[in-house]
């Protein structure tokens, strides 16, 4: 699934529910809750505020006003629930496309598929509604309808009248990658975050994993006691984060879980990566517990409450700074990974990976913007013999696995050409390992590896 696109919004929170005792009138137990809690800058006079939105309005931006209705919104936010027909989509020139189905949600049901182009929503054509538009319009009350009109690939035209139902977009998704290295991405810090981490740790060691890449890229946060468990899932991490509150500064140990990842473990962020993960991020950098790879983070260092009015609505209010274990700043400054990348973290941090493994090969010098018909060309200094082990050469799609190729013998040279096209902006890593034969019956003495790239 293409990470948090559509029903994963991103939500740059931390949330810490805490029961409140009702005082009186909205307005007043707002006043007070913000007086007694509220850690920040307040730009104007509280006091004399004249509704929730006006006093909200001279708080932080991350601290708001919600209905009942808005709250649980935004709880089934956090927890990756939705209420639609369970399809994953994208803005193209011909409508709105569906890039992945839901299992549960009535698109699947009803065979719609992957590719499919909606084309109308309830009679009106889609090609002039944006992305959100029209995520607004498929999405509704549980169990109400909605007609679509399906344009298929083949140039088919259908009419689906579909029921909304509620349902749940994976937060936790996972492969193996080359190498017997084990990918794991989270979306949301959800409550169950802990439990769906243990078992795709114990799944993927269980399908040979040896070594891990955990994946926070475009993850903005949610619960604080599920990074509190996360981070105790590192070996080297004794301690969650250190936070300044009204009432002082104190540091929080993590919560060890009976499963952790190795301490060799790569973790990837970006600019999209906030809250949750970033204080996952600086107490793992402060302990060096994993080594981050990436860009700069948001830079999301507060953290919010919930607070029931007595009406039944909420207030989310910052309550507290944190930062990394150490007293790393987080807040308008962000985590800095270790190794940063311009593009996707996942390539470097694979291609690390396999190159651990490599110790005694050669690594040559990369090849980048590679057309995505290339040829391999390796020169030997003797010629070759007739034949070759096809195991003797790899080309991996870095963040994925083997691709096939075929081989070509030249004299002195080994030609080797992947059976598909590269595709672009990927990278990629060539390895020849020490089987290759020459003539003499020789193998090499030791094998070489290389990035590639391709544009």
């Amino acid at each position: 699934m293409n990470k948090k696109h559509l029903w994963a919004l991103l939500f740059f929170i931390l949330c810490l529910t805490i029961p409140f005792t009702a005082l009186g009138a909205p307005l007043d137990e707002a006043k007070q809750i913000v007086k007694e809690n509220y850690v920040g800058n307040i730009n104007g006079n509280a006091d004399r505020a004249t509704s929730v939105e006006q006093l909200m309005n001279m708080l932080d931006p991350y601290s708001t006003y919600f209905t009942a209705e808005e709250f649980e919104d935004f709880i089934n936010g956090v927890e990756l629930t939705s209420v639609g027909i369970g399809v994953v989509i994208e803005k193209v020139e011909s409508g709105i496309q569906i890039t992945e189905l839901i299992d549960g949600g009535s698109a699947k049901s009803a065979g719609l598929k992957v590719g499919d182009v909606i084309t109308e929503i309830d009679g009106m054509s889609t090609t002039v509604l944006t992305i959100d538009q029209a995520s607004s319009r498929i999405k509704g009350a549980e169990n109400t309808a909605v007609s679509l009109t399906i344009l298929r690939e083949d140039g088919t035209i259908l009419k689906k009248h579909l029921t909304r139902k509620a349902f749940s977009l994976p937060n936790v998704e996972t492969k193996i990658l080359y190498g017997n290295t084990g990918y794991i991405s989270l979306n949301s810090f959800s409550n169950d975050t802990a439990s769906l981490v243990s078992k795709a740790i114990r799944d993927l060691k269980n399908k040979g994993a040896k070594t891990f890449i955990f994946d926070l890229q475009n993850n903005g946060g949610g619960y604080v006691t599920a990074a509190e468990q996360l981070i105790g899932m590192f070996p080297n991490a004794t301690y969650a984060y250190k936070i300044t509150e009204a009432s002082g500064t104190s540091t929080v140990r993590a919560m060890k879980q009976s499963v952790a990842f190795p301490e060799n473990t790569k973790m990837l962020v970006n600019k999209l990566s906030a809250s949750s993960s970033e204080m996952t991020a600086a107490a793992l950098a402060d302990q060096k517990a994993a080594t981050l790879y990436g860009q700069t983070t948001y830079g999301k260092g507060s953290m919010q409450a919930f607070f029931e009015l007595e009406d039944g609505s909420f207030l989310k209010l910052t309550v507290g700074h944190f930062y990394g274990p150490k007293g790393t700043k987080i807040n308008e400054v962000g985590v800095k990974p270790h190794i940063q990348t311009i593009g996707n973290p996942l390539f470097k941090a694979h291609y690390d990976t396999i190159a651990s493994d490599l110790a005694t090969y050669k690594e040559m010098a990369s090849l980048k913007n590679v057309p995505l018909d290339k040829t391999f060309t390796i020169k030997f200094s003797g010629n070759l013999a007739q034949s070759i082990n096809t195991a003797s050469v790899e080309l991996v799609e870095l963040g994925g696995t083997v691709i096939e190729t075929s081989y070509k013998l030249s004299g002195k040279q080994l030609l080797v050409t992947p059976k598909q096209q590269l595709t672009a902006g990927k990278e990629y890593a060539l390895i020849l390992h020490p089987k290759v034969k020459g003539e003499n019956g020789k193998t090499l003495k030791n094998g070489v590896y290389l990035h590639v790239t391709a544009k």
